[in-house]
Formats: C-alpha cells, sequence, structure tokens
C-alpha cells in the first residue's frame, strides 16, 4: 500500500464516516428517544390545551413519601406520573427564589451572582405589591444579564399571557414563575383555601405556591427562610394543601406538583408528578436526560407551556415531559416506583459526598505506585530472584490499578448507596469487579504476552463504557467517575471524564491489536484493525443517539488518524495533517447538522449548539466554555500540575532513557509501535484539554489508566529479558575446591631434641 493511496483512503474514510453518521444518527436517535410501545397515546406528547395548574413547593423528596404521612403526595405517585427532580440552578445548592425564578426562564436563574459566592444565604419570598410588580425583579433580571446561561426571566409569563391569554398566580414564589417580563403580574392573591376553587377557574394555567419545607438540621443560619416547624410538620402542611389543590382544581386539567428547591444547604434531586385524564400511573421522562424517572427543573417550564398549547418556546432549555405507562398500577408496584425515585435520590447524594473523597485517595493511592515503581527500577535490592518478585509485584499492582477506573461504573450494578456505610460499600464494590478484571486479565492464557492484560483491561474498559452508553447511562449516573445528577450537567452519554477512559482505553487496545498483528507479519491487516476499532469507537461517542460528545472527536479522531499512519509505516507531512484537520471538521459538521435535522425537543446539545451558531450565540458558548478552563486551570494549584505534567511527558516520550525510564525504552525496542501510539495519546489528550470545557479532566483522567498499563508492558519487556537471558545462559560447571596442603605436626616442646 503506497503512502498517498493510503492518505487518500484515510480521507475517504473519514468522509464516508461523516456521510454514514449523517444519514444514520437522525433514525437511530429518533430510535432511542421515541416513545416505548407502552408509552401513553400521542395525546399525551401533544396534549390538547386544558386548564393546567403548577403546583410548587421546595424541599420535599421521595422519601417524605409514605400513605399515612402524606396522602396527596401518595395519591399523585400512584395514580399519575412521578419522576426524581434535578434542581440545580446558578448556585450548588438552591433556594426557594432560584428554583421558582428557573420555572420562569425556562433556564438557570438565581438571585445571588454565581461568582460572588458558592453557597449564599436563601432570601426570602414577598408578596407583589399592590399593583402587581414583583420586588426585586429589576435585579433578578440584572444578575440573569451576567450569567452564562442566558435566562429570559418573565419567559414563562409571557408566552402565556400572549395572545390575551392570562395566567393567575397563588402565592409569593408563584408571583416570580408567573410574572411578564416586565416584572408584573396579573390577579395575585395569596393562598386561601377557601377562595381556591375560585381562583383556579379564573384563567386555563394557574400557578400556586403551596409552602416550602426547610430543614431545621441543614438550614444555613445566615438564611431569611426559617424552618417554622419539624421537617415532619413542615412536610404534612405541604401535602394538605397540594390534596385541597388536587380537590379544587378543574375538571379535566392537569396538575403538575414538584418540589423547585433545596430544603437547605445539601443538595438533593427533589419530587415530581403529573395527573391528568391522559396521564397514567407510570414515570416521567424527558429528552433532556434521556432518563425514565429523572427530570430536570426547565422541563417543568416547556411541559406547562406545551400542556397549555404554547409548545417550543426559543430560550428554554427543557424538553416537555412524557410519560411511561406502568405495566401494573397496583400499590405494591406503586411502592416499587416510589423505591426506585428513592434510588435515585439516595444514590445521587450519597456519590455526590464521596466524590471528592475518591477522586483525592485514588491520587495518593497512584503517587505512592510511582513512587514504588521509581524504587524498584532504579535500585537493585538483594538478590535476583527478589528483584524478579518485585517486579511481578508491580505488574500486578499495575493491572489492578488499571481495573478501578471500570470497576467504578460497573460498581453501579449493586445497590451500595443503600447500605448503612455508603463509603465501605462502594469501596468494596469497586474491589469486587477490580478482583475479577484484574484476575482474568492475569490469570488467562494471555498473561505472559507483552501486551495480554493490558488488552484485556482497555478493552473491558471500552466494552463497558461503550455498551452504557448505547444502552442509557446508567452504569455511569451516580457513579464515582460518572454524571452526577445533583450538578445537572450532563445526563447521558459521554461526559469529559467517560470520554477520557473511553479514549484512552481505545488507542491502548489498538496498539495491542497493532502490535499482534504486525508482529505476525500481517500489516495491512493491523492497519484494517486499527481503523475499524477507532472508527467504531468514535461513532459510539460522537453520535447523538449515544455519546453525544462534541468535544470528543476534535481530539480523537487526530489521535486514531496518527497512529493509523504510523502502523502503516507513513510519515506524517503538513497535508497529511491537513487532510486529517478537514476530515475531522467535516465529521462534526455532518452529525451536527443530522442532529439539527430533528425536531427541537428531540435535539441532543450538538443540534442546539447548530442552532445557535445559525442564531449568532456560537462566539458567546466558545468564550464561556474557554473561559470555564481557564478558571478551572488557574484555579488550584493541583489543576497546574497538569499542562505541567503534559510537558512531562511529552519530555520522557522524547528522551526514554532518562528519569529512570531505560525501562519504557527496552519497551519500545521490542514493541516499536508503541512510542508512536503514546504519542497518539498525548495528542489525544493535548486536544481535549484545549478544546473541551473543564478540559483539565481529560489528560488527568485518562493517565489514572494510561500510565498503570504503561507500567505494566514496561516490566513485562524487564520480566521477559531476564526469563530469555536465564534460558540462553549456559549452565557453569562446578570449580572442584583444590586440595588444601598437608600442614606438619610441630613437636611438643617436651620432646628431645633429634641427634
Amino acid at each position: 500500500m503506497t503512502r498517498s493511496r493510503l492518505t487518500t483512503l484515510l480521507t475517504a474514510a473519514l468522509v464516508l464516516l461523516a456521510a454514514l453518521v449523517g444519514a444514520v444518527a437522525p433514525a437511530a436517535s429518533a430510535a432511542s428517544t421515541a416513545t416505548p410501545a407502552r408509552s401513553a397515546p400521542p395525546a399525551a406528547s401533544a396534549p390538547t390545551p386544558r386548564p393546567v395548574v403548577m403546583v410548587g413547593t421546595g424541599g420535599v423528596t421521595w422519601s417524605d413519601v409514605s400513605p399515612a404521612a402524606t396522602p396527596a403526595l401518595w395519591s399523585l405517585l400512584q395514580g399519575g406520573a412521578s419522576a426524581s427532580l434535578t434542581v440545580r440552578s446558578v448556585h450548588s445548592n438552591t433556594c426557594p427564589v432560584d428554583g421558582w425564578l428557573t420555572l420562569s426562564a425556562g433556564e438557570r436563574a438565581g438571585d445571588r451572582d454565581a461568582g460572588a459566592d458558592s453557597r449564599p444565604p436563601c432570601r426570602a419570598l414577598r408578596e407583589p405589591a399592590a399593583d402587581g410588580v414583583v420586588p426585586g425583579w429589576a435585579t433578578y433580571r440584572r444578575i440573569a444579564a451576567g450569567e452564562d446561561f442566558d435566562a429570559r426571566l418573565g419567559l414563562l409569563g409571557d408566552e402565556l399571557v400572549r395572545g390575551g391569554g392570562c395566567v393567575r398566580p397563588i402565592g409569593p414564589g408563584a408571583a416570580l414563575a408567573a410574572a411578564t417580563s416586565a416584572g408584573t403580574v396579573t390577579g395575585y392573591a395569596p393562598y386561601d383555601a377557601r377562595t381556591l376553587r375560585a381562583q383556579l377557574a379564573a384563567c386555563r394555567v394557574t400557578v400556586v405556591d403551596v409552602g416550602t419545607v426547610r430543614d431545621p438540621a441543614d438550614v444555613d443560619p445566615a438564611d431569611e427562610v426559617r424552618p417554622s416547624a419539624s421537617r415532619a410538620a413542615q412536610v404534612r402542611a405541604v401535602d394538605a394543601r397540594v390534596g385541597q389543590v388536587l380537590a379544587a382544581a378543574p375538571a379535566g386539567a392537569d396538575v403538575l406538583v414538584a418540589s423547585l428547591s433545596d430544603a437547605g444547604e445539601s443538595e438533593r434531586l427533589r419530587l415530581a408528578a403529573l395527573r391528568g385524564p391522559d396521564v397514567p400511573p407510570g414515570t416521567l421522562e424527558s429528552t433532556s436526560t434521556r432518563q425514565s424517572g429523572l427530570i430536570q427543573l426547565a422541563d417543568l417550564t416547556a411541559t406547562v407551556l406545551a400542556r397549555a398549547g404554547r409548545p417550543d418556546p426559543a430560550g428554554v432549555s427543557g424538553n416537555p415531559l412524557r410519560v411511561v405507562p406502568a405495566d401494573d398500577i397496583s400499590a405494591a408496584a406503586a411502592a416499587d416506583r416510589l423505591q426506585g425515585l428513592i434510588d435515585y435520590d439516595q444514590a445521587s447524594h450519597e456519590v455526590h459526598s464521596l466524590v471528592p473523597p475518591f477522586f483525592n485517595g485514588w491520587v495518593m493511592v497512584q503517587i505512592l505506585i510511582y513512587a514504588f515503581v521509581a524504587v524498584v527500577w532504579r535500585r537493585r535490592w538483594g538478590s535476583e530472584d527478589t528483584r524478579l518478585r518485585l517486579l511481578r509485584l508491580v505488574l500486578r499492582v499495575a493491572i489492578i490499578a488499571a481495573a478501578v477506573p471500570v470497576s467504578t461504573f460497573l460498581a453501579n450494578l449493586l445497590p451500595w448507596w443503600r447500605v448503612s456505610s455508603p463509603m465501605l460499600a462502594v469501596v468494596g464494590s469497586v474491589g469486587v469487579f477490580v478482583a475479577v478484571i484484574s484476575s482474568i486479565a492475569l490469570l488467562g492464557p494471555w498473561r505472559r504476552s507483552l501486551f495480554g492484560p493490558v488488552a484485556v483491561v482497555s478493552a473491558a474498559t471500552m466494552v463497558v463504557l461503550a455498551a452504557d452508553v448505547m444502552t442509557g447511562s446508567r452504569l455511569q449516573l451516580s457513579s464515582l467517575m460518572g454524571l452526577q445528577p445533583v450538578v445537572g450537567g450532563r445526563f447521558y452519554g459521554m461526559g469529559n471524564v467517560t470520554f477520557a477512559l473511553f479514549a484512552t482505553a481505545t488507542i491502548m487496545l489498538c496498539i495491542a491489536v497493532a502490535d499482534h498483528f504486525v508482529r505476525a507479519g500481517r500489516r495491512p491487516v493491523a492497519v484494517g484493525a486499527v481503523s475499524a476499532i477507532g472508527l467504531a469507537a468514535v461513532v459510539v461517542d460522537a453520535s447523538p443517539a449515544w455519546g453525544s460528545d462534541f468535544g470528543g472527536p476534535p481530539a480523537f479522531l487526530p489521535a486514531l488518524a496518527f497512529f493509523v499512519l504510523a502502523v502503516a509505516g507513513v510519515r506524517l507531512t503538513w497535508r497529511r495533517a491537513l487532510a486529517i484537520g478537514g476530515g475531522t471538521v467535516l465529521f462534526l459538521v455532518a452529525i451536527g447538522f443530522a442532529d439539527w435535522l430533528r425536531p427541537p425537543e428531540s435535539r441532543s446539545h450538538l443540534g442546539r449548539f447548530v442552532q445557535t451558531a445559525m442564531d449568532g450565540g456560537a462566539a458567546t458558548i466558545i468564550l464561556r466554555k474557554g473561559r470555564q478552563n481557564w478558571d478551572i486551570l488557574t484555579g488550584s494549584t493541583l489543576t497546574l500540575l497538569v499542562p505541567i505534567g503534559l510537558v512531562f511527558i511529552v519530555y520522557i516520550l522524547a528522551r526514554p532513557t532518562s528519569w529512570g525510564s531505560r525501562a519504557l525504552h527496552r519497551a519500545y525496542e521490542r514493541a516499536p509501535l508503541l512510542r508512536p501510539g503514546l504519542i497518539s495519546l498525548l495528542v489525544l489528550f493535548l486536544i481535549g484539554f484545549a478544546a473541551n470545557d473543564s478540559g483539565t479532566a481529560i489528560p488527568a483522567v485518562g493517565a489514572t489508566l494510561a500510565l498503570p498499563l504503561v507500567i505494566a508492558i514496561s516490566v513485562r519487556t524487564l520480566l521477559d529479558e531476564t526469563r530469555t537471558a536465564d534460558a540462553t545462559t549456559p549452565a557453569t560447571p562446578a570449580t572442584p575446591r583444590p586440595p588444601r596442603p598437608a600442614t606438619p605436626r610441630t613437636a611438643p616442646r617436651s620432646a628431645a631434641p633429634p641427634a
């Protein structure tokens, strides 16, 4: 295969891949987000406009609900559709004002600048003035204008009153949600059970504030919103008001009940439920999360507008809720649904507090591993047998360490969050899968191969993560290295951490496969195998139906293309580099445009970015991502170590005999494709670091998998060299010890001298 032909084939492969994704992605994405065969009838997703009652509270979770203590909320669970709700706004915890403002805008909003204080005290909700003006509205709009979320306060009110419509707010929080962009409401009334029926019949849409639960054990002492009673008493009071609203709602009305804020300083998933004439018992879902039973706050805004006959307004980041009917409508089935919703909350809450100690501990463990490896490589302790035992120990430790990242995802197959000690339970769950994967890698027939254990761990990581994103990202959700629902950044697909592990595992697997075929004298097969593995991984990562990753392919494709050229023995030139860059851009344009062709409510963030670019807002997003990356990079001393570490890796790759890396140099000599493979991995880290918001995570996390695998390869090289040397060195026969010369006896002093 000539070099020019290979370059042409690589470019054609990128073009073909882009065209293939462009043709297949809409159908695949539509299939992945379509209503299941047993979901609600078409009227559920596109209902005829009817009365809508939006009931808002705060601080209530599904663990507060039971048939005896909260009969009204239990009736919504048993007779309607329910979900856990992510209420994250502009701060780590959501105050009542933040939740109601986010409902108004359909986008994250709050009453404090996010940069001013990560956890500001919560202000009390205030009723509008007699002329209908909402207090503090000008301040809220100024704050929203200074944030990066482009929240348009008053969007809900503007859309509902357009064309002569009306919306009636009941309670101070409802006034924030129902206000127009001018900050005014019409027909405001405080909550009063005696006039509730008349108030609910006054307009087609009514927003009701039934009060907020504040946890006495969790509130900030500086909060203006203070608990008025015990938590249980507050929940019972909210439930009683919800029951009053359900009884007074107009016939045929849709009633949406949601807890819009946190109960204090702790971030938790909250409660949401929908009841209506076309809403069967079941679970709520949204295309914005792609998780059955998990929705976000902006979805409520989109749902109220859609059910009021005003679908798809510009500026709403959420999508209308849909219903997945339950197969069983019994009380026992409702209890099972409740347990599933509680699991969402408990897992997300427990893992959120475990992530920092896990990462800190994992970094310290890896530092100790690398220090131990450095000592073993530089010092020759004891006999040769002792050194060999230490090298075998290093190999085992490296493979075990490399199996940890994928095991953090597999741990979610076990309900560790239900155990009284979640930290011990999740560590034990991770340990179970680490033991399984490392045992397969170290005990199988491939254990003595140079790349055998590395290929097993890499393949396991790649397959598990690919299968997870292709089946809904449930293992990632609330995992130690995955997606955090309480943060509300991503709910499906490849986040930065997942991408870093997936892409690193793919390249390491490609190195192992290429080395096998090239060593067997089958270089064309090696080129084809690496191309197939790489292209499949890119499709999984970039497809809107699966990985939905816009920042990964710009790093993934060039890295893989460079390695394919190296496998083929083709030198990288500027012309070929430009061809790779052009193919990458074409690929991104194709998948983004394919996603944009779908209906707005079905688009992933790829299609939404294309629409934003068409609207002239692409520069704002790019600048925001760049600023976030810079803030993270300069935010602490630890993150500043990332670029320093990248420079150090470049130095090691350029001079493998320095800094005690002679073992790596020997591995290069034995497996010539290892060095270009690691260079392609470096390309992945560098571009991923620069092209993604929070891009510092990509090289940092990728290194937690790559470095142990590289150590394993280097140690295996030393062990094989030692075994080969022992086998080829002839045994030296023992040299007989010369006889000791006889020593003459000395006569005793008492003996007489000779004559």
